[in-house]
């Protein structure tokens, strides 16, 4: 028996290494029916304990209650970068100062690769195919003669072995063999599915994703601006010279900008010679003068019929009306430029009765913007006789008595300013922060007679509750602190513990006619005060008047102790300042925006709501209700902002949030007068006003206060 067939013999009968026979080996196939049958048990054991409802939880799962698993927890992803800088700052050649961008760069890179493609139609990508292709051909053929050789060294052993082995011995190589192959044929074991563990939290993913607009940039270079270096030595003697250099080109403007007075014989003395623009400019005043005439003349023949219904109309459908009257419209006053802003004041010439100024601005104080002044008259209503832009929205404007061409102005960033009609277009006076300006809006301003050196002063009301006397001395606003008004009760805490007082809000005033030094201020709060100029740290009088702002405070033109006032309460009230409570309340049943007395009775006024609705009163021929309730606007989202009389003509002009001024002529039963007796002629007069309102008075007082009367 050859060597080679013995050991494979022993090997056969004997163990590894003992030679005792040991336990026989199981096949591939054998081993993969056992592993089946494991699998299938433990099925089972899984499928019984979900049939008994038995959850499988990991052992360092979080035990929660059910509120807190049925609770849904958002998360929201941002494009913002965390990382990114906020406080990035570059050089402005323009402004020649470092600047803060204002727009950072929110994209953050995670990861960036430098790939090297190379086009398949280029020469580079020819040869790298031509490559590729080669050395795929060439491999096949290698591995084909590699494995003809080991096949036939295998052959060659194997015919050798078998030679030389027995008969048992070939039988049981081919046995062995035969299960080898029998073993790989066969598939091997598919592997086991993991079970996937129960979702025990009321969880849900969500996620979106929003379009991301695409990025431009845009840049420019500029040239940098020349720059040249400059030192020399100071000392305190050139000082000395450069300012008083400043101080004499200061003086000499302010020569320059006070009004020289020439008379015209000097004129003519000097025999000074007018150079050709100002030739051309009185030419171009001659011919606007004239075209303003012609434009007036035109604008009558075309608008006869209002005219004439202005002059000579009256309603005789009065008379079956029980004492009730109407509006009748007339002109509407419009500017182009003037369609987005709102009504903020309204105020009649002292002088010029046909000449009114309207004050243009916004009461919507997330919707500023730049304000207008405009000056209309009644012989011209298709174009404004006078036209003034400003920074900010005028709130407020009041015409000087004994200088009506003089007219104060109010505006939304707390400034005041005087516009003279006579000079340019720009304010000829103006407060600035140190001149003691507002920090809030101003909401009225009112002229005073001069003081005792007989300069020109007025008086404004702010919500910083500051009441401000403004005086013009050597063509400068100086500001001087009347009163503040603050509200009692209500404490601020400040610094160290230190109990600060609140101030309130100021919104109309209004000064006696005849006591110089009474007023009245209505605030936010509701409040009336009554107040003296000669007391800066008390008040006269507080009225409880309003549950909400007090929109207006006016006294009466006639009688000296009552005022009436209007609130967005939708009240109107009349008062007697020696009296708390009001002699009349009138609900109008919505916000009233203002209220104004007729100049021809005391017993007349007139009030406007944000209904856009007019009612005019007569207290003498109806105290319970209004003798006039009429729509003057017909838009829904237009309201009625401000209302006055002309202080002779039996009109009133009205206007709105959408810049329109209506003008609108009253009845002849909204202003009737008293009938004379046979044989006596009518009294006229303040006295009569006077007594004709003290009667009605008396039917309100109470006993106790008509005694102290």
């Amino acid at each position: 028996m050859p060597a080679k067939a013995a050991d494979k013999y022993r090997q056969g009968q004997g163990g590894p290494s003992g030679g005792k026979a040991g336990p026989p080996r199981l096949s591939r196939a054998a081993s993969k029916k056992r592993d089946d049958d494991v699998s299938t048990e433990a099925g089972d054991v899984a499928d019984a304990g979900a049939g008994g409802k038995a959850l499988v939880k990991p052992p360092d799962q979080l035990e929660l209650t059910e509120a807190e698993l049925k609770e849904e927890i958002t998360r929201v992803l941002k494009a913002n970068n965390p990382h990114a800088p906020q406080n990035i700052v570059r050089y402005s050649f323009k402004e020649r100062a470092y600047k803060q961008i204002s727009h950072v760069n929110q994209m953050a890179i995670h990861f960036s690769y430098n790939g090297n493609l190379i086009p398949k139609d280029s020469d580079e990508g020819r040869r790298q195919n031509m490559k590729s292709t080669t050395g795929a051909e060439k491999a096949p053929a290698e591995t084909s003669a590699e494995t003809s050789e080991e096949t036939q060294v295998k052959d060659e052993e194997s015919t050798g072995d078998s030679q030389a082995a027995g008969e048992e011995a070939a039988e049981e190589s081919r046995t062995a063999e035969a299960a080898e192959t029998a073993e790989d044929e066969e598939d091997p074991p598919p592997k086991k599915q993991e079970k996937k563990l129960a979702n025990q939290f009321n969880f849900t993913e969500r996620a979106s994703r929003t379009l991301n607009n695409p990025l431009r940039e845009k840049a420019c270079q500029s040239e940098p601006t020349p720059c040249k270096d400059f030192s020399s030595n100071v000392n305190q003697w050139e000082i000395y010279d450069a300012y008083v250099e400043h101080l004499q080109k200061m003086e000499k403007e302010k020569e320059k900008s006070k009004p020289q007075t020439v008379k015209k014989e000097e004129v003519k003395k000097k025999g000074r010679k007018f150079t050709s623009l100002e030739l051309q400019s009185n030419e171009i005043a001659k011919v606007s003068k004239v075209a303003k005439i012609m434009e007036r003349m035109v604008n009558q023949n075309a608008l006869d019929d209002i005219i004439q219904d202005f002059k000579y109309f009256e309603d005789e459908s009065d008379e079956y009306r029980d004492q009730k009257g109407t509006l009748l419209p007339l002109w509407k006053f419009q500017y182009d430029k003037t369609k987005r802003f709102a009504v903020t004041a309204i105020s009649w010439n002292p002088k010029y009765k046909d000449l009114f100024a309207v004050g243009y601005g916004s009461y919507d104080l997330m919707k500023q913007r730049q304000g207008m002044l405009l000056l209309y008259t009644m012989k011209n209503p298709s174009f404004p006789e006078y036209i003034f832009s400003s920074e900010s929205g005028v709130m407020c404007l009041d015409f000087h008595n004994d200088y009506p061409y003089l007219m104060a102005v109010g505006f939304y960033d707390g400034n005041v300013a005087i516009y003279n009609l006579k000079a340019a277009s720009q304010p000829s006076y103006k407060s600035c922060a140190k001149s003691g300006k507002h920090t809030e809006p101003v909401w009225q301003v009112k002229w005073q007679k001069n003081d005792m050196d007989n300069n020109l002063n007025f008086f404004s009301v702010s919500s910083d509750g500051r009441i401000v006397s403004w005086t013009l001395v050597q063509n400068e606003l100086v500001h001087t602190d009347v009163i503040k008004l603050s509200v009692e009760g209500t404490t601020a805490q400040g610094p160290e513990g230190l109990q600060l007082k609140t101030l309130g809000c100021g919104t109309s005033f209004d000064f006696h006619k005849k006591i110089d030094y009474l007023f009245l201020v209505g605030t936010e709060e509701g409040k009336i005060y009554k107040c003296s100029k000669c007391y800066s740290s008390q008040f006269l009088d507080v009225f409880e008047a309003h549950h909400m702002a007090v929109d207006s405070v006016s006294w009466n033109p006639y009688h000296s102790k009552v005022f009436i006032s209007c609130s967005s309460d939708w009240t109107v009230k009349i008062w007697d300042h020696t009296i708390k409570t009001p002699m009349f309340v009138y609900d109008l049943n919505s916000g009233v925006g203002d209220v104004a007395w007729a100049p021809y009775s005391s017993t007349v006024f007139a009030a406007v709501t944000t209904d856009s609705k007019a009612h005019v009163f007569d207290l003498s021929i109806n105290k319970y209700e209004a003798l006039c309730t009429q729509l003057v606007v017909t838009k829904k989202k237009n309201k009625i902002t401000h209302v006055q009389f002309n202080p002779v003509y039996p009109v009133v002009i009205i206007g709105d949030q959408q810049g329109h001024v209506v003008c609108l002529k009253l009845s002849p039963n909204l202003r009737k007068m008293p009938k004379a007796k046979k044989g006596q002629e009518v009294e006229k007069g303040p006295e009569v006003e006077i007594a004709k309102l003290e009667k009605l008075l008396n039917l309100v007082r109470e006993p106790a206060n008509k005694t102290e009367m």
